[in-house]
């Protein structure tokens, strides 16, 4: 069952629960420092529950990591016990091809505070912005010297772009327009069982901690991110997948031995 204490604990939140600009940054910040991101339980054939007491379960109790549905699920439901306003949404993730052929399987958060809306993105991944972003036309936000991000408008959408290798990229686009609890189930249930969809396919894992370290996963591709310095390696095999989720992501995973990735040939 929720427990806002457990929820904030497992962030590692002591500060205000106050529903103020400041108290939204810092625990939209712990949060995506301390959960990470992760697809292992579509891979593993568990599937993806998003009622509230499975997602705390896991990613809470659990101590594991989530994709969007999860991420924001959770963060809604800390954020409404602070006496904050969320509202969900969907979205298309445009990064890696068109708007028009991009379902929307994406969820995030907007809430409003003092006359301005903010969007929260704390499960896109890979380039997404650490801190609320003001629903404002073209404003760049910046967070450290190298994380740049602006909403834009294009035609009816909001656009999410990213300042990535001096180009802004296009994130996902949304026309945020509230959506209901059963769309994201449909959508949850697309992303976690059709057979083309990227997370049925690949091992996609992000964490970002405290300490200001970036670590992704691509398949058996890591890459660690700090101070715009990059370090590259590959995953030999399951046993060092194991060793990287204890030693980046928080938890140890046995499963992950006997894990399939079908764009993995050697591990099926």
């Amino acid at each position: 069952m929720f427990s806002a204490d457990g929820y904030l604990h497992r962030i590692g939140w002591s500060g205000p629960r106050t529903p103020t600009l400041e108290t939204l940054a810092g625990i939209l910040r712990a949060h995506i420092t301390r959960i990470p991101w992760e697809n292992l339980d579509v891979l593993l054939g568990r599937g993806i529950k998003l009622d509230l007491d499975s997602v705390y379960d896991k990613l809470v109790v659990a101590r594991r990591g989530g994709y969007c549905y999860e991420h924001s699920t959770l963060l809604a439901a800390g954020l409404s016990d602070a006496g904050f306003r969320p509202i969900a949404h969907a979205a298309r993730v445009t990064f890696v091809r068109p708007r028009t052929e991009a379902p929307r399987t994406h969820m995030l958060l907007t809430v409003p505070i003092d006359g301005t809306t903010y969007m929260l993105d704390p499960g896109y991944g890979g380039h997404g912005p650490l801190v609320p972003m003001p629903l404002v036309a073209d404003a760049v936000v910046r967070d450290g010297p190298g994380d740049a991000h602006r909403l834009v408008r294009h035609d009816s959408h909001w656009v999410l772009e990213a300042h990535i290798d001096g180009v802004w990229r296009s994130l996902w686009a949304s026309t945020l327009e509230p959506e209901s609890p059963a769309d994201f189930v449909m959508a949850n249930h697309f992303t976690a069982t059709f057979p083309d969809s990227r997370f049925v396919t690949m091992l996609l894992m992000r964490a970002v901690t405290a300490d200001g370290r970036r670590v992704s996963v691509s398949n058996r591709d890591v890459t660690i991110a700090r101070d715009g310095v990059f370090e590259k390696s590959q995953l030999a095999d399951r046993a060092a997948l194991r060793k990287l989720l204890a030693d980046h992501f928080g938890f140890d995973l046995p499963e992950a031995e006997r894990l399939k990735v079908p764009t993995i040939p050697e591990w099926e």
